[in-house]
């Protein structure tokens, strides 16, 4: 075949298409090369490769020193060995290196059964010290969403790979040299003091416990053991489709009754559903696009479209610090979770006869960001947030661990009503394109008042970076455009301050393959194919629902009905919508 590689690794034959590095070249014949530094996130957004770990090097045949395997491309006749004497004591020798300047705290560190360092240790047969010295002391920082502690950073550089290349945030970078060098923001300045969105995905990327979520379980605990207090939990659709890795499952297991039974057995008062928040989120957001779309049918020179998206907030954070000139253009629609909580502490408490004082509304998030967001300020009444606190993915599966559940056993369980229901539509908000494609659902039959001739729109799903289609709204040319993670999100930016982005609505996650990718889920450090099994399921949840379409939520109508009157209403503005901040670095 034209441009493949003919190459021997280990004594077995290997045919690879060309510009294939040796690393990923031993992974098609099932050898699998250890390495620390490389991330290999392709069909997503990059490989990178930044060879400083050595953990991978490998022996080939008349090249005099051994070969980083990230970094070196076949060539035509390559004879590689992975695991020759020479090489398997140059690996071991590294790791020795590396944790002669790493803490021995592996017991109580955050990503203790999840470190890659520590699974290289076992595979290396490290039983003692071989290499004993003063060992780096490095910040240590605690903000709203991600815990730092630079002690146990290895100077892999994956977590400035993915802020740079990927995220294009550009907030990490190697300072300082020698026995001094550390990866940290420039100058040494605090996360807090940065661009920094709390996307997370630094933390996702991190093979140790340098970089790890900020956790809020013993608050949680101490909220559920409080008589004085109601706490309800409202879980994200991708939790769903993920927490069941958590317990040995298949990536993709579906185990949406398991977490409402799980919740309930933690001792949550009510179980609701942030699904509902997303099925309000369409009756907001996609009346706000119909909204738009009437104002420049009708000529008006001003309207600002494309109207973008606003639920993820890591987005909302990376445009507020590099795009404060183009802060008229999102949608000013909460995201699913505070416009739960609004509702929560609003129609539903008032509903109960319960003090907004006494409810603690508790997200459960594949999101490190949703941690940042409850703290915003213009999500409080006099001091109280609408939504108190989240939890990630994780944090929910070390919480159910902790007491005693055994998850796999659990019968399955329904959520709670009214803010419970929700549609096939909300489900999908999970995976990059589902936001826009639940928009259309409603929107669509909204501006044509026709119903739909089929459901899915597949043009706007899938891993592609940058998605774009043109729908038939009954003879108007929808143009619409879908991306994920913000380095993506930047070219649409930049485009758009050009004046060259023709899109009527575009869509913006900033985790690779939208929120079942987000850095609260269950690590797997760049596996493509776990986040493509949790989009499928994603999916397949949506299509097992009676309901899937926002706007035919029953439990929304009532909503509108009762309390919100109609959608973009001044109830609805006041709860239901914000506005956004010039958040730039002078």
């Amino acid at each position: 075949m034209e441009n493949m590689i003919n190459l021997t690794i280990d004594n077995l034959p290997v045919s690879v298409p060309k510009g294939t590095s040796v690393l990923d070249a031993a992974a098609s014949v099932g050898i699998d090369i250890p390495a620390l530094c490389h991330i290999d996130l392709k069909g997503t957004c990059v490989k990178n490769s930044p060879a400083s770990c050595r953990v991978c090097v490998v022996e080939i045949e008349g090249r005099r020193n051994l070969a980083p395997s990230c970094a070196t491309m076949v060539t035509e006749g390559m004879v590689v060995h992975t695991n020759s004497a020479r090489v398997v004591r140059a690996r071991k020798t590294v790791a020795e290196l590396i944790l002669s300047d790493h803490p021995n705290d592996c017991l109580t560190c955050p990503k203790c059964n999840h470190c890659d360092l520590q699974k290289l240790v076992t595979r290396f047969n490290i039983r003692e010290m071989t290499y004993k010295g003063e060992q780096s002391v490095r910040k240590h920082e605690q903000t709203v969403a991600i815990t730092r502690n630079m002690d146990k950073c290895i100077l892999c550089r994956r977590c400035e790979s993915i802020c740079n290349n990927v995220q294009t945030v550009g907030v990490l970078g190697a300072i300082r040299r020698g026995f001094e060098a550390t990866i940290a923001p420039t100058f040494d300045r605090m996360f807090s003091e940065t661009d920094c969105t709390y996307c997370g995905q630094c933390v996702a990327v991190c093979p140790t416990g340098a970089l790890t979520e900020r956790d809020n379980t013993d608050r949680l605990l101490e909220d559920l053991n409080n008589p004085d207090k109601i706490v309800i939990a409202q879980p994200a659709p991708a939790v769903r489709v993920a927490l069941g890795e958590e317990f040995g499952m298949q990536p993709g297991t579906i185990v949406t009754g398991k977490l409402a039974a799980s919740l309930r057995r933690l001792g949550f008062d009510y179980v609701f559903d942030t699904d509902f928040g997303a099925d309000l989120t369409i009756m907001e957001e996609g009346s706000e696009i119909l909204a738009r779309l009437k104002a420049f049918l009708a000529g008006d020179k001003n309207v600002k479209l494309p109207i973008m998206t606003s639920c993820c907030p890591a987005w909302v954070n990376f445009y507020e610090h590099q795009f404060p000139d183009l802060l008229d253009y999102p949608s000013t629609a909460k995201s699913p979770a505070q416009m739960f909580g609004a509702i929560a502490k609003t129609y539903w408490a008032q509903k109960m006869g319960i003090s907004r004082e006494k409810l603690v509304v508790v997200s459960i998030m594949p999101c490190l960001a949703k941690k940042y967001e409850c703290e915003r300020e213009e999500f409080k009444v006099e001091g109280n947030p609408d939504v108190d606190y989240s939890i990630s993915t994780r944090e929910l599966a070390r919480l159910i661990k902790r007491s005693n559940i055994d998850f796999a056993s659990l019968e399955d369980s329904d959520f709670d009503k009214p803010l419970g229901e929700s549609s096939g539509a909300a489900a999908i908000f999970g995976a990059t394109g589902g936001v826009m494609e639940a928009a259309l659902r409603t929107v669509y039959e909204v501006y044509t008042g026709k119903t739909l001739p089929k459901i899915e729109f597949h043009e706007v799903r899938g891993l592609e970076g940058i998605k774009e289609a043109t729908i038939d709204l009954d003879g108007f040319p929808l143009k619409v455009c879908v991306a994920h993670t913000l380095g993506n999100a930047r070219i649409l930016m930049e485009r758009l301050r050009k004046g060259k982005l023709g899109y009527h609505v575009v869509e913006v996650m900033a985790c690779p393959g939208g929120c079942i990718d987000g850095a609260g889920q269950p690590y797997h450090h760049g596996d493509v194919e776990i986040i493509k099994a949790r989009a499928k399921a994603i999916y397949r949840e949506d299509e097992g629902k009676p309901i899937r379409k926002s706007h035919e939520n029953p439990d929304i109508q009532k909503l509108y009905k009762e309390f919100l009157g109609e959608p973009l209403s001044e109830r609805s503005h006041h709860l239901l919508h914000t506005h956004y901040f010039d958040k730039s670095i002078k």
